[in-house]
């Protein structure tokens, strides 16, 4: 049978009192309208379909899938009419499911229960168990055999209804052929002037069709987001859940309050994380890594044994960003996309790393910046030191080979080589090449030395 997923995604959403439409506000880094979509991906529906209203440009243009086809209700004259709007979009005789798009947290396995209780010849409603059901409408059910009778709303309730504490989610899934019949029969005689979605259940009963409610495992997973308010507690909500999914895990969060992964974050066995850290698009940790307070991770691979310490900012965005096993990455260090950093790497306080690769056991500890570089291994770049990699126009590279140790607050103007087991002297700008073993030094023109030895360390 077919399958129709429509998703309610017209309304304006007036109390968030914001430009953007309800349904594009970020929840954990991706829009409330995202996170249904992606509840819906894997029930292979034959049609998903968004309903647009207010905002709809902006709505269908944030909307990156091909499957999914579009309605727009305007004006928008409540749910019921929203659904006669969609009526010549759905495909087949069997079942429509009816999703809410700022009700972010709706489960994949909630959603297929819809649908197999429906089976192309029930009304199947999504309920849920309210600690306080005010504002909600009221499940009415049979006392004999537990079927749904009614859904009374909240203002009409009667004093024995209003003790009734499960309410009905706004979200359904009904025989699609019947769907069609129904909402053509809606009417507006009501106070708002509305075309209601939930008038249907009456007519379901009154032909004698099963009206089934089917519960949602939490309040949590049918909340809606009206305001600002609603929209951080839901953020909360769901980051606990993150949290708690990785400390079961095994993953060990200093405090799960003050968690954020706004994407995807997989990892190995005793990774640590302390407070105020944010991961967001993939984050890969691998075993024994730890990640000190008030960090900032995105699309970056952390292999075993790596310490990132705190107030580090690691941002990969398309190309990524990698740090080898063992390495140590800040404090107040910046690594951008591009930055691929073997074994044993140390970066230190104000050092930023871009489209750079540093072999096994290099160095920059204090205040530096290494873009466009080729690094070699045991590497020492001192304090104050820069890749001057932009002439204006274009990028260039530097490299720079094994055992080379760069002075304190030099230059390398790219595109220029360092040869293994060069020394650059302090406050050198470096314009030329320098042959391998070489001490440069330059404060005004570059003089080679060949045949220099660099003193060794006291022992």
């Amino acid at each position: 049978m077919a399958l129709n997923i429509v998703i309610m995604a017209a309304g304006k959403g007036t109390r968030m009192k914001s430009a953007t439409p309800k349904v594009l506000h970020k929840l954990a880094g991706r829009s409330l309208l995202a996170h249904v979509l992606k509840s819906g991906e894997p029930l292979a529906a034959d049609a998903r379909i968004v309903i647009t209203g207010h905002g709809a440009e902006q709505v269908e243009a944030a909307v990156k899938a091909d499957s999914i086809s579009f309605v727009r209700q305007m004006p928008q004259l409540g749910t019921g009419h929203a659904i006669q709007q969609v009526v010549p979009a759905l495909v087949g005789e069997g079942t429509t499911l009816i999703l809410n798009g700022d009700v972010p947290l709706i489960e994949t396995a909630t959603a297929k229960a819809l649908i197999d209780a429906c089976a192309g010849h029930a009304l199947v409603l999504l309920t849920v168990d309210l600690a306080d059901p005010a504002g909600y409408g009221r499940i009415v059910r049979d006392k004999d055999d537990g079927g749904v009778l009614a859904i009374v709303e909240h203002k009409d309730a009667t004093p024995e209804q209003r003790l009734i504490h499960e309410g009905y989610s706004g979200m359904m899934a009904a025989p699609t052929v019947a769907l069609k019949r129904w909402v053509g029969q809606l009417t507006n005689n009501n106070a708002q002037g509305e075309y209601y979605l939930t008038d249907i259940v009456a007519m379901a009963v009154a032909e004698g069709l099963p009206v089934l409610g089917i519960k949602a495992h939490s309040e949590t997973e049918v909340l809606g987001v009206n305001d600002p308010v609603q929209l951080a507690q839901l953020e909360r909500a769901f980051q606990a859940q993150q949290a708690e999914i990785l400390m079961r895990a095994g993953v060990r969060l200093a405090d799960p309050a003050r968690f954020d992964l706004r994407g995807t974050l997989t990892h190995g066995q005793d990774v640590e994380i302390d407070v105020n850290c944010v991961f967001e698009g993939h984050v890969a940790l691998g075993d024994g890594v730890r990640i000190g307070a008030n960090c900032v991770i995105r699309n970056a691979t952390i292999a075993a044994g790596a310490r990132i310490h705190e107030f580090t900012h690691i941002d990969g965005e398309a190309a990524g960003a990698s740090v080898g096993e063992g390495a140590l990455i800040g404090p107040f260090a910046r690594l951008r996309p591009g930055a691929q950093l073997a074994a044993e790497v140390h970066i230190g306080n104000f050092v930023e790393v871009k489209n750079s690769t540093l072999a096994k056991g290099a160095k920059a500890n204090h205040l530096a910046y290494l873009g466009d570089a080729t690094v070699g291994e045991r590497v020492n770049y001192g304090a104050g030191s820069i890749t001057a990699n932009y002439d204006g126009a274009n990028k260039h590279r530097t490299t720079i080979g094994d055992d080379v140790h760069v002075g304190s607050n030099c230059v390398l103007v790219a595109p220029v080589t360092l040869g293994a087991g060069a020394t650059i002297g302090g406050g050198s700008t470096i314009t030329k090449d320098v042959t391998p073993g070489d001490l440069a030094v330059a404060r005004g023109k570059q003089v080679a030395v060949s045949g220099w030895t660099r003193p060794t360390k006291k022992r």
